[in-house]
């Protein structure tokens, strides 16, 4: 069963004499899981004696209001599927805790976080690399775990980490996805049926040996608003939206 402890100075508390010198991993999430947090929590228990999950609904990388009020939150699913991933502990704090300061300081890069899904979401990547960073701090763990969906998050990240000496290692892990291909992700719930069925048609054409003025071309014709398609890193990275749910991936070229 997974321990949850719901505010930041219990699990401080408690860390040091739960961990008695033992490896930790670590997945923050948002919540509102899926089978792709579970295969990160997996993969945290095969290398690692125990594993922390956090959900918090961060609301500094919210850029649009009615987007943080949408989110969807599903604690007692959430604990179920951490239960049975064999999750050890969970942390789930309130933003007090996160956000004693009211947000006065915070983490910014300048160069990455500038272009592909930060260009159209002003601040995102501010609030993300703030709560990441606060949150491995709290943590304090060996290795975490983010999923390679949100590739261009992850490198960041990972740079942080790099630029700031911090002791936790982070580890990028294939986007897990479902049947019919399309990427796993929180924001899938809130798509209508007649566009759950339309959704999959974004990676296809995303990973088709097609021009990137051709694949905007073809997602537009096919219902999609179309925020950005661009090859970066030795990959195809595209950001869209269906009805009003925005999409997000990325495929090796």
């Amino acid at each position: 069963m997974t321990r949850v402890f719901q505010d930041v100075p219990s699990w401080i508390h408690k860390r040091e004499t739960l961990l008695h010198g033992k490896s930790l991993g670590f997945i923050p999430t948002m919540g509102a899981l899926h089978a792709g947090h579970a295969s990160l929590v997996e993969r945290s228990k095969r290398e690692n004696d125990l594993t922390l999950v956090s959900i918090f609904v961060n609301p500094t990388q919210f850029n649009d209001p009615k987007d943080l009020e949408k989110y969807p939150r599903t604690f007692e699913a959430d604990l179920k599927i951490l239960s049975e991933a064999g999750a050890d502990f969970l942390l789930y704090p309130q933003s007090t805790d996160l956000y004693p300061d009211q947000y006065r300081y915070r983490m910014q890069e300048n160069d990455l976080a500038k272009h592909l899904c930060g260009a159209h979401r002003p601040g995102h990547f501010d609030g993300v690399l703030s709560i990441v960073m606060k949150l491995l701090n709290i943590a304090q763990a060996d290795h975490a775990y983010f999923g390679e969906k949100d590739y261009q998050q992850y490198l960041l990240i990972q740079g942080m980490v790099e630029a700031f000496f911090h002791k936790t290692k982070i580890i990028g892990c294939p986007t897990i996805r479902e049947a019919d291909g399309l990427a796993m992700s929180s924001r899938n719930t809130l798509l209508s049926p007649d566009d759950r069925k339309k959704a999959p048609r974004f990676p296809q054409i995303l990973q088709s040996s097609q021009s990137i003025d051709a694949i905007q071309k073809q997602l537009t014709e096919e219902g999609f608003v179309v925020d950005y398609i661009e090859e970066r890193f030795g990959r195809r990275f595209g950001a869209v939206k269906m009805g009003s749910v925005r999409l997000i991936d990325n495929v090796k070229i």
